[in-house]
């Protein structure tokens, strides 16, 4: 377990560095728990070259798809704490440890959170013949009309729809959610008419919005969208206060020496600063790249696990739903 001693003089250091044990001695590990080829995987490849010419040692990414993120964590949980092999944690990590349903690890005890890349929004979006020229518009549709008015998501349990159920909360609606298999599923049933209105990315939903076909109504953070600035915020929309971004970052298991995570810290706050690689990740991503200071990212998974585990229990969100 490492803290936020001398984070200061290591910020400050050349990128390239060593500590006394010489670590990495051998190519390290980067696990992540979803399908090659996806957003995970593009960002663990767009973090895995720099991170390697930075260290000294290839950083090979290896999917571990499945249960929503939780093979990979169960696996990273029981490597050795030596700092060679890594993952790449999102914010399902934080939706799964809110279900706790059958968990093999502990999803904060087991870890030692390294540091977080990015965090990024969703959007809520509609066709754009719907009636509904804004959110506060869609939001009281549901409200005259409850479960009548459909949202969908990339899945049950994923961080989208459980975005769609913390705006049902927190606007006192119900709209009826429908899971599909991934956000271009669920962006197809959107364009077939087939629901009301669908929470994704907005990197993903965008050709749409160009298009005309698909009209953005509001994103889910407090920051509004660098690929989409003249859409607001739902906070600014509808619902003051509403913030419910997610995010991806590196971490290792439990016990890692501190010289080695805070040299990892030191390494990947200098690769996202890094112009080329923040390009990248804001053409991947539209979210805010930062890594923050050492020690920050466990926090804020706690909190993201609170925040998930009151809209779960509150709205009754079953996993096998």
């Amino acid at each position: 377990m490492f803290t936020r001693r001398t984070a200061l003089g290591l910020l400050a250091a050349p990128l390239v560095i060593r500590p006394a044990a010489a670590w990495p001695d051998r190519p390290i590990r980067l696990l992540h728990g979803f399908a090659p080829g996806g957003t995970a995987d593009i960002l663990a490849r767009v973090l895995a070259t720099p991170m390697a010419d930075a260290l000294g040692q290839p950083v090979v990414v290896e999917p571990r798809p499945g249960a929503g993120g939780n093979i990979a964590s169960a696996q990273l949980a029981r490597a050795p704490a030596d700092g060679n092999t890594l993952g790449l944690l999102t914010g399902g990590h934080a939706v799964s440890a809110a279900f706790a349903q059958g968990l093999t690890f502990d999803p904060l005890n087991d870890f030692d959170f390294v540091a977080l890349v990015v965090r990024y929004a969703f959007v809520v979006v509609v066709r754009a013949d719907n009636p509904a020229r804004d959110l506060r518009a869609l939001l009281d549709m549901a409200r005259a009309q409850p479960g009548r008015v459909t949202f969908g998501s990339a899945g049950v349990g994923s961080t989208h729809h459980l975005v769609g159920e913390m705006l049902n909360a927190t606007a006192g609606v119900q709209m009826q959610h429908v899971p599909y298999r991934g956000d271009a599923a669920g962006t197809t049933a959107l364009l077939a008419g087939e629901i009301s209105a669908m929470v994704t990315t907005s990197v993903g939903v965008l050709p749409h919005v160009r298009s005309g076909a698909v009209r953005c109504l509001a994103v889910s953070s407090t920051r509004r969208s660098g690929l989409l600035p003249e859409v607001p915020t739902v906070a600014e929309a509808a619902l003051p206060g509403f913030d419910a971004p997610t995010w991806a970052g590196i971490a290792g298991p439990r016990g890692l020496p501190e010289p080695v995570a805070l040299q990892l810290h030191a390494t990947i706050a200098r690769v996202i600063a890094e112009p080329a690689i923040r390009r990248r990740l804001d053409e991947l991503l539209d979210g805010e790249v930062e890594a923050g200071r050492p020690g920050d990212m466990r926090p804020f998974v706690a909190a993201e696990i609170a925040r998930w585990r009151q809209v779960i229990q509150r709205q009754g969100i079953r996993m096998e739903g």
